[in-house]
């Protein structure tokens, strides 16, 4: 027997604002410095240091990504575009963790994953009833909108990704290059030593 229409309303109404609560806290993390977050600066800091450049611009989209999508999904408005810009920017967040593995307590990228789906999967389901999107009418919540939404979230997050992961690559060849450079210094007797010339 199906569940009551009104059930199925209520649990996507816990759905939203549990999941768009958490995402909105990090997000102010990132903005504003709540909840012990970096702030800004400290999150630009952070994402340099991830390798995501620019590192500002960076860090301003992951936050409105998480705050203003959390923020929206919670009021159920405009969920279509909430659940897909919180699901990109989680998708970012998913490119960090992924070598440590899936689990989080190894640091892994388990908890960023989910997160991401349970936004893409409200962005796609609707907010249902309990939500501003049907009290005006669904205007933000039309089938193109869902369509424009995710097929944009995904082109963005992959250009995201893409370019930090070419910039650790290039990172990486460089510092490569340096230490086989250093190490035929060493072999060919034109590096430095420690030892003393001799008179």
């Amino acid at each position: 027997m199906a569940a009551h229409p009104n059930r199925r309303d209520l649990g996507l109404l816990v759905l939203r604002v549990g999941t768009g609560a958490v995402l909105a806290a990090h997000g102010t993390q990132k903005l504003f410095g709540w909840f012990g977050g970096g702030g800004i600066e400290g999150t630009a800091h952070g994402m340099a240091a991830m390798g995501f450049h620019p590192p500002r611009q960076s860090a301003i989209a992951a936050g409105l990504g998480e705050a203003g999508g959390g923020a929206l999904l919670a009021l159920g408005l405009a969920t279509p575009a909430a659940g897909a810009a919180a699901a990109g920017a989680m998708a970012g967040a998913v490119s960090v963790h992924a070598p440590a593995g899936f689990f989080a307590q190894a640091g892994g990228y388990e908890y960023p994953a989910f997160l991401g789906f349970t936004a893409a999967a409200l962005g796609v389901t609707g907010a249902g009833r309990y939500s501003l999107d049907h009290a005006t009418g669904h205007v933000l919540d039309r089938p193109w909108v869902v369509a424009t939404a995710f097929v944009g979230s995904a082109l963005a997050a992959a250009a995201v990704v893409g370019k930090r992961a070419q910039a650790r690559a290039e990172k990486a060849a460089t510092e490569a290059d340096l230490a086989n450079g250093s190490d035929g210094d060493r072999a060919d007797g034109t590096g430095t030593t420690d030892e003393p010339a001799s008179g």
